[in-house]
């Protein structure tokens, strides 16, 4: 597992957007980036700079995947038949640490990512460490019994702020079932997400 090295809540100055939807984003208070130079007026960006901001804010919102293992799941989506924008979000919707995020197991995709690196996750009732082990159709995503009873758990299920989406089946409150794969307008993003730039970003 990577380990993530900016501050979480520093994309969504950069951004100028609440990427992660969260009410406690600095953004809501304070819309220029980071950094002594944040306040400074902006130009206009470049196509070359709409794409590559694009492809951050999609890598970042996926809890900052190395560039490494992003560009290898575009590669992977630009082989695959069909829109590979399509595909791309496909793919990164199907990695474990982003079900069990979207399952609220876990407040954050950091917080998820730890959960399963830690062991707390059962993939068909197997235990699963691997953050981006790709979930298939029909898999049964599940808490240990030790998780079931974390404070983390219990805050992430009590938050407001978003709801499970429909590919994401509940069955109690300890386990789901990845029912298809979405399309990018299914995906419950807080803010937009253009794979299509990111898609050209690759493609040059």
């Amino acid at each position: 597992m990577s380990k993530r090295s900016s501050a979480k809540y520093k994309l969504d100055r950069r951004m100028g957007e609440n990427v992660f939807g969260r009410p406690k984003s600095p953004v809501n208070k304070r819309e220029y980036g980071p950094g002594q130079h944040g306040q400074r007026r902006k130009g206009k960006i470049s196509d070359f700079g709409l794409q590559l901001r694009a492809k951050q804010k999609l890598k970042g919102y996926y809890g900052d995947v190395t560039e490494k293992q992003f560009k290898r799941t575009f590669t992977e989506a630009a082989r695959m038949k069909g829109d590979a924008s399509q595909n791309l979000i496909g793919l990164l919707e199907r990695r474990l640490d982003m079900i069990v995020y979207r399952a609220k197991f876990a407040p954050t995709i950091w917080a998820a990512r730890q959960m399963v690196s830690h062991g707390h996750i059962r993939v068909n009732g197997v235990k699963c460490n691997i953050a981006s082990r790709r979930v298939n159709v029909g898999d049964e995503i599940s808490l240990g019994s030790k998780a079931q009873e974390m404070a983390l758990v219990m805050e992430a299920q009590s938050l407001a702020e978003r709801d499970i989406p429909d590919y994401v089946v509940p069955d109690g409150t300890a386990k789901v079932t990845f029912t298809r794969v979405p399309t990018l307008d299914e995906v419950p993003y807080p803010v937009k997400m253009e794979p299509n730039l990111v898609v050209e970003f690759y493609s040059r």
